[in-house]
């Protein structure tokens, strides 16, 4: 944790962050987290739609009215977490916790399954309500993983909570070791039957916003890696699903050390992004990106303006010769920052990179 440490101070030693600085952070953030954590349980929206949608309310190709409501409430249920966080001296409870997944799941929905026989089963997924059927996950080694029951969820939710507050008010686990084993612990009982996952993101990362961390993403693309350390657990705690909820700091080492990691990875990133030049840092496909070479933002600012832009105007625009202006445009283009709509030599440019500043172009 001494990593963390050193982050930590530096961070909290760079507070307050100019108001337009922590814009973009909170901005970036809400639009890697909603995508990121509906990504991970199945949502079909791209990282662009979603970021149409949550920014413009705009809806772009096609999309499923499911995932666009979801992504939507998820969102709803954001900003309700953060507004939670804030208030320091107020307990976790478990009527927050029931609220924010009514929120989500928005209604109760009917799931319908064929059986192996060919005959139909439902049942219904209740919002803002605990199970009232068993849930359970099949490992990759083809075994049944069962959660808690429906008749011993309500004992373990209170005593998680009654756990999480009391330990939250003796500092004996670091915010990070309190965020992540109340992770492991909650999703061991698996109190609802959908949602879950999400909610579980959720409230870790309002121990982090409560104990002056940023809040971190788990993206879809390390969804494996996310859930080998969640099954490492497992392995030390064994399936037991009381064991599982009352689960130690030690049995649960391979999920701590896997969010440790991902904590320090957005503290740097968060860190860094503070210290460049605001117009030399863009986003793509949900992360920073660095351009030391002024020319290289001059040239995605010339492409933004002016899709079709010849090689010839931008040469003279950066003083550079034609052979220079290809280079540079290769480059953008094989890094997939962007490209070509229509024939080679007369189709306009597209730039895929989006400004972390407020006028810099996309």
């Amino acid at each position: 944790m001494n990593k963390i440490e050193t982050l930590y101070n530096e961070w909290s030693a760079a507070q307050p962050v100019k108001n337009e600085l922590q814009q973009r952070l909170d901005q970036k953030f809400m639009l890697e987290f909603n995508y990121n954590s509906n990504h991970i349980e199945g949502n079909t929206l791209t990282y662009g739609q979603t970021e149409l949608l949550l920014l413009f309310g705009r809806v772009v190709g096609e999309a499923k009215m499911k995932d666009l409501e979801e992504m939507k409430a998820h969102n709803v249920c954001l900003k309700m977490m953060i507004e939670e966080a804030k208030e320091k001296d107020k307990p976790l409870t478990e009527y927050f916790i029931r609220t924010l997944h009514q929120t989500m799941l928005r209604e109760d929905y009917t799931v319908y399954r064929q059986l192996p026989g060919g005959e139909t089963t439902s049942y219904v997924v209740h919002a803002g309500c605990y199970k009232t059927r068993p849930n359970s996950v099949i490992t990759p080694t083809g075994e049944r993983f069962e959660y808690a029951s429906p008749e011993e969820t309500p004992a373990l939710m209170s005593d998680l909570i009654n756990w999480y507050n009391r330990t939250a008010q003796e500092d004996t686990l670091s915010p990070v070791e309190l965020a992540s084993l109340f992770h492991y612990r909650y999703i061991r009982i698996h109190p609802f039957e959908d949602g879950n996952g999400r909610i579980a993101r959720l409230l870790m990362n309002y121990t982090l916003l409560r104990n002056g961390y940023p809040m971190i993403v788990i993206r879809s693309k390390n969804k494996k890696a996310y859930l080998d350390a969640l099954g490492k657990a497992d392995l030390l705690v064994g399936q037991i699903p009381s064991d599982g909820a009352n689960a130690t700091l030690e049995q649960a080492k391979d999920f701590v050390a896997y969010i440790t990691k991902q904590v320090e990875i957005t503290l740097e990133a968060d860190l860094d992004f503070l210290k460049e030049k605001e117009d030399t840092v863009w986003w793509f496909d949900g992360e920073f990106v660095k351009f030391k070479n002024e020319r290289t933002v001059k040239l995605i600012k010339l492409i933004i303006n002016k899709p079709s832009i010849t090689i010839p105007e931008i040469s003279k625009a950066l003083s550079i010769n034609p052979s220079a202006v290809q280079k540079q445009l290769k480059y953008l283009q094989d890094k997939g920052y962007m490209e070509r709509a229509g024939a080679n030599k007369n189709g306009e440019r597209k730039i895929l990179l989006v400004s972390t500043t407020p006028n810099s172009g996309r």
